[in-house]
């Protein structure tokens, strides 16, 4: 399985959402690679922190180090380029795409699918960063994202501090402890909505590309 996580700028929690499903799916046993491909190394920054369960390497060392893996997740480049996007998603079974529940955010998302269009890869997008007590905020997201033809994944990530813990830790959201060695009460929370996230994708990817990919209308003008 080959997932291509992007987005068209930084802080969408692509480094996160890479790093987690990659848990997940080690967790189950499965044998991951996280393919760092953002110029920052930022999903390498995460990992030399602590111990995670899978490898993370730069894309110069992708070809060997995913001869054997079971799961192959890229950690891409925030780019609105159509060349390098090509480059980067050709061949991924889909591309995730991360989103918070702004409206410029929405916008390059809406973007960034069209870019997707044109080069025939399967795509979906994830809320990210969801304010809970602003849940109105995400739904108007999500309408907006689906009237342009996308498809939205039904599992939301919350906002968490978990997560910023659980990163300066180099481990999952899981793991996350605070500055005492307590487990976050929280980290269920997220690691729970990464785990439904992954089944999603793992139900997306059985079906026919047709059904993953769906047409989407222009982009308005911004005012």
């Amino acid at each position: 399985m080959f997932i291509t996580v992007s987005g068209q700028k930084g802080g969408v929690a692509k480094t996160c959402t890479s790093i987690h499903l990659a848990s997940i799916w080690a967790a189950k046993g499965l044998s991951v690679c996280v393919v760092d491909a953002d110029r920052n190394r930022s999903a390498l920054a995460y990992a030399i922190r602590g111990q995670l369960p899978f490898s993370v390497v730069p894309v110069e060392a992708a070809a060997k180090a995913t001869r054997s893996a079971d799961v192959v997740i890229t950690d891409g480049q925030a780019s609105s380029d159509e060349e390098e996007l090509r480059h980067l998603a050709v061949g991924s079974d889909l591309v995730l795409l991360p989103t918070s529940p702004k409206a410029r955010a929405v916008e390059l998302t809406v973007e960034l699918a069209r870019l997707l269009q044109i080069v025939d890869v399967p795509h979906a997008v994830l809320l990210v960063k969801v304010d809970t007590r602003q849940q109105r905020a995400a739904d108007e997201a999500r309408g907006a994202l689906q009237s342009f033809g996308l498809t939205v994944m039904a599992s939301e990530i919350p906002l968490l501090a978990a997560f910023d813990k659980a990163e300066s830790q180099g481990v999952a959201v899981f793991d996350a402890a605070d500055d005492r060695g307590r487990s976050d009460p929280r980290r269920m929370a997220g690691w729970s909505a990464y785990l439904s996230v992954a089944q999603e994708i793992e139900c997306l990817i059985s079906k026919p590309l047709s059904v993953v990919n769906r047409s989407i209308s222009p982009l308005p003008m911004s005012a």
